[in-house]
């Protein structure tokens, strides 16, 4: 069996959005060229995030500025209710909002509440707590 060698973890709508966090004010030539894409996809990547939600553009003199939105969840089932804040913040070193409006609960009535509709408890991700990175101090 041979291996794929050209698959990442990020799409390319992760990446676009996470170099936008990092630098709001970033010209969408230089988020192409971090994320190896070519200008004209990285800007139907920011439309597709715009159209959905995820960030907003703002003038700002002749340039744009972007907000991401607060408060955006992952779109895929598997991570309905996680909001994207944790990832970026993870990516980008930035904490994470803690005035970010949270997601509303699941109405689904086979569920009880927001954590059995897929909304991760006490910072878990699928009921299994995440790995601690390891420090540089030895103990």
């Amino acid at each position: 069996m041979s291996q794929r060698q050209n698959w990442t973890f990020l799409t390319n709508h992760a990446r676009v959005l996470v170099a936008i966090a990092r630098d709001p004010a970033v010209r969408l030539r230089d988020v192409a060229a971090v994320c190896g894409l070519t200008e004209r996809t990285v800007q139907t990547i920011v439309t597709d995030l715009e159209t959905d939600g995820y960030l907003r553009r703002v003038r700002d003199g002749r340039r744009n500025r972007y907000e991401i939105s607060p408060g955006a969840v992952f779109r895929h089932p598997a991570e309905a209710g996680v909001q994207v804040a944790g990832l970026l913040a993870l990516l980008t070193g930035a904490p994470a909002d803690p005035d970010a409006p949270a997601p509303s609960p699941d109405t689904d009535p086979d569920t009880d509440g927001p954590e059995e509709a897929g909304e991760p408890e006490g910072g878990l991700i699928g009921g299994a707590p995440l790995p601690e990175l390891a420090s540089d101090t030895a103990q």
